[in-house]
């Protein structure tokens, strides 16, 4: 009689990426890790995606195929208490520890070849410290750090990198940082004025604009009527933007769609529909899985200024109208300035009014299709040029101890990059 084996046959490798993102406000961070997740699995039949986060809205985002999420215990900020549990009690210490417990947990048993950190080095409170120590011990994962082209101001953005004590964190768990940008249109290593060791691991992968789209229009828009689109990026502070734009005047024969991001409060919500109710050429959105094809498909875009708006915006070269945050970040502002003065959009800053609002869109209705002539050929493949470098970074660090037994990780390290947090 044959004998049947109780080892199960050894299957080919398969190459695994894991991306992070903390996620303690907005969607804007998931809403990239997201994209890259599909940019990596289109490119590559052979890989495996763990997505990381803290938003629970990672698992209504359009999602690629052999791709996972796991969601972490949720972490909000108000103006009164800071960083804290966003549904439990008690301090953010307290929800940290339960994040960094799944997170190391996690990613040993992942066991990525890749690992991709957004924007916080160490992750909200250093709740990735310990799994990056574990994954630099054990060896086999290259990890990254990725950052949107502006942070803030010179001025902020210096202040906090130093005070996080970020170039000593980069230097010992990272391997190469990602700049989701164009170095043309604005370069953080000169503005930011980072060190020559971080510039020498650093790559500019372009801006994270063509290929994003993933789906057909399937919202309601009436097929073949002219719209204007407005979009408020999650809602949380597009308030004053989307009730600007419910009541100004829309370009004849246009109607007006607006997505207010499931994150807009409840009181503005019930004005906006109570607005939308009384107009028969208004209609609002809370929340639409795929906002590319609606930009495609708009005569004209109003927009806060977050990255994945602008990036949308640039690569559908609609006629755009950014109003960017100001508080209590500035990061909005300097990246649309920078793109008005390459003439790339237009840029509203001030009070937000209807009157301002509907101005712009008229003389945008009433002008030629001419497209504009920027001043520079933007980068904008960014999501085609990641795929090559995850490739790049696993291959430099494949290593048959994934396979092996795990080494502890060292418990003796200094503390000091636990501080290192958003």
């Amino acid at each position: 009689m044959r004998q049947i084996s109780a080892v199960e046959p050894e299957l080919p490798a398969r190459r695994r990426v894991a991306f992070y993102s903390h996620d303690t406000q907005g969607l804007g961070h998931v809403r990239r890790t997201s994209l890259l997740a599909r940019a990596v699995v289109d490119a590559d039949p052979d890989v495996d995606v763990l997505l990381l986060s803290g938003a629970r809205e990672a698992t209504s985002l359009p999602l690629p195929e052999r791709t996972e999420v796991v969601t972490l215990p949720r972490v909000g900020k108000d103006a009164e208490r800071g960083y804290g549990p966003r549904a439990w009690g008690g301090t953010l210490d307290d929800v940290v520890r339960v994040r960094a417990g799944v997170l190391d947990g996690a990613l040993a048993a992942f066991r990525p070849d890749v690992l991709v950190v957004d924007k916080v080095p160490l992750g909200v409170g250093g709740e990735l410290l310990p799994a990056l120590r574990r994954l630099r011990a054990e060896g086999g994962t290259a990890c990254v750090l990725g950052l949107r082209d502006v942070l803030d101001t010179p001025e902020v953005a210096v202040r906090e990198w130093h005070e996080q004590r970020s170039t000593s964190v980069v230097e010992r768990f990272f391997d190469e940082v990602w700049v989701y940008g164009d170095a043309h249109v604005y370069d953080p290593l000169a503005e930011y004025a980072l060190p020559d060791h971080i510039a020498a691991r650093t790559v500019f992968t372009g801006y994270l604009g063509r290929g994003r789209a993933s789906t057909p229009l399937n919202e309601p828009v009436r097929e073949g009527e002219p719209y204007v689109l407005c979009l408020v990026g999650g809602g949380q502070d597009g308030a004053s933007l989307a009730e600007a734009f419910a009541a100004a005047s829309l370009p004849a024969g246009h109607r007006g769609v607006l997505v207010t991001g499931p994150y807009l409060p409840a009181a503005a919500r019930d004005r906006l529909d109570a607005v939308a109710s009384g107009r028969d050429d208004l209609e609002v959105h809370a929340f639409v899985r795929d906002v590319v094809p609606l930009v495609e498909g708009a005569a004209a875009v109003v927009t806060m200024g977050g990255y994945n708006s602008v990036c949308e915006l640039l690569a559908s070269g609609r006629p755009g109208l950014v109003v960017p945050r100001t508080h209590p970040r500035a990061e909005q502002l300097v990246r649309a300035c920078r793109l008005a003065d390459l003439g790339l959009l237009d840029v509203l800053v001030g009070p937000i009014a209807p009157e301002r609002v509907g101005a712009w869109l008229a003389r945008t209705a009433a002008a030629d299709d001419a497209p504009r002539r920027p001043e520079v050929d933007v980068d904008l493949d960014g999501l085609a040029r990641v795929p090559e470098l995850v490739v790049g970074l696993a291959d430099r660090v494949a290593t048959p101890a994934r396979a092996g037994a795990a080494t502890p990780h060292p418990q003796d390290q200094q503390e000091e990059e636990h501080r290192a947090t958003a």
